[in-house]
């Protein structure tokens, strides 16, 4: 299952159908990759709270061979991207079902992208996924959401409805919606239609 999710995030982040974007900068700016923010470390982090949630995240796994473009590929200034280092976790629920994963990408020294992918039976039955986003970003971003407010919404939970909203009404089977600048970080939210489930993505990118 994780292998499947991992070859339909790709598409869904290579072949973007639909898209609504909410940008906090006006301008795009070349990223170096050693920046301040989020570190390989923080997967034990985002295990704690997910825990308080009766949500599991196993130990991260390095990969560091040819298969890092299956798990660690994003989609930046225009054109397909990879790193060198890649961890992956697999995320469990309440009964140690595997329903997504947490991958973390960039170099030994540190990541400059983290990916969360689930796996859902429909958009509205599960709720881990706005648990789960909303831990990476409160980890991983900042804890500044209700102040700061982006796009207008009011929570993390706002976003992912507003995104189901314009998911139902597109005839497409990807949607993609986009908040730059939380933080000072992108921030990437993807939800795809598969033949019985749904894919959800957050990716967040230094």
């Amino acid at each position: 299952m994780n292998k499947l999710f991992l070859i339909l995030v790709l598409i869904g982040i290579v072949i973007v159908v639909t898209s609504f974007s909410l940008f906090a900068t006006p301008s795009e700016t070349h990223t170096p990759l050693y920046v301040p923010g989020f570190t390989f470390y923080d997967v034990e982090k985002i295990q704690s709270e997910l825990s308080l949630q009766n949500i599991s995240l196993s130990a991260p796994t390095a990969i560091t061979d040819h298969t890092v473009k299956q798990y660690c590929t994003y989609f930046g200034n225009n054109e397909l991207k990879t790193v060198e280092y890649c961890t992956t976790s697999v995320i469990l629920d309440s009964d140690g079902r595997s329903i997504g994963n947490v991958n973390m990408g960039g170099t030994t020294d540190g990541p400059i992208m983290a990916l969360a992918i689930l796996d859902t039976d429909d958009l509205f039955s599960e709720n881990y996924v706005d648990i789960v986003f909303q831990i990476m970003i409160q980890t991983l971003v900042c804890d500044c959401w209700n102040d700061q407010k982006p796009g207008n919404f009011e929570s993390v939970a706002a976003w992912i409805d507003a995104a189901k909203s314009k998911f139902i009404e597109s005839p497409q089977s990807t949607l993609t919606s986009k908040i730059n600048g939380l933080g000072g970080m992108n921030l990437v939210l993807e939800i795809t239609a598969k033949d019985d489930s749904y894919l959800w993505t957050l990716i967040i990118l230094k």
